[in-house]
């Protein structure tokens, strides 16, 4: 069982991905081969997040896509339900009429924990997960290309090789 649909999943991949490059746009193949998703898939995704508010769609050869909220103030919630809301438990699954709206306690506990999802990704920003103190960066095998200000990194089985801002040690000329 999957708990985000593929939607999204791609969702969520796009917008991290456009927020650590901010203020540029991307082509649909530059953002599907960066999110690693099917650019078929991806454009219907990117649409929906255009249509919710949260991102911006420019045609033409100059076009793209780029993200137009603060990542502090966009919630992953929001996204999430901008493709695909996380559906809740309102009446008994099964069609039982003496259970109503009254839930069983089976159903009325996993309501319960889709609440508390919600609250919690209600309560997560693009920013939380684009935070740049975290040991791995999503999306990335390394620090991103576009860092603003060369950080050190350990590279290789030599700890006193330090190589500053670059995805790949062979493009690393400071070690």
């Amino acid at each position: 069982m999957k708990l985000l649909s593929d939607a999204s999943e791609y969702a969520l991949r796009g917008v991290v991905w456009l927020a650590q490059r901010e203020g540029q746009t991307f082509k649909l193949r530059e953002i599907a081969a960066g999110t690693k998703a099917a650019p078929g898939y991806l454009i219907k995704v990117l649409q929906n997040l255009s249509k919710a508010g949260i991102l911006s769609a420019q045609r033409g050869s100059s076009g793209g896509f780029s993200l137009i909220r603060e990542p502090g103030d966009l919630s992953v919630l929001e996204i999430i339900n901008a493709v695909d809301p996380i559906e809740r438990i309102r009446t008994c699954p099964l069609g039982l009429k003496s259970h109503g709206t009254c839930l069983c306690p089976m159903h009325k506990q996993i309501d319960d924990a889709m609440a508390t999802i919600e609250a919690t990704f209600q309560g997560s920003t693009v920013a939380d997960l684009i935070d740049t103190s975290a040991s791995s960066v999503p999306m990335s095998d390394g620090p991103l290309a576009v860092a603003q200000a060369p950080v050190p990194i350990i590279t290789g089985e030599r700890a006193s090789s330090v190589c500053y801002g670059h995805l790949l040690e062979e493009d690393c000329d400071d070690t």
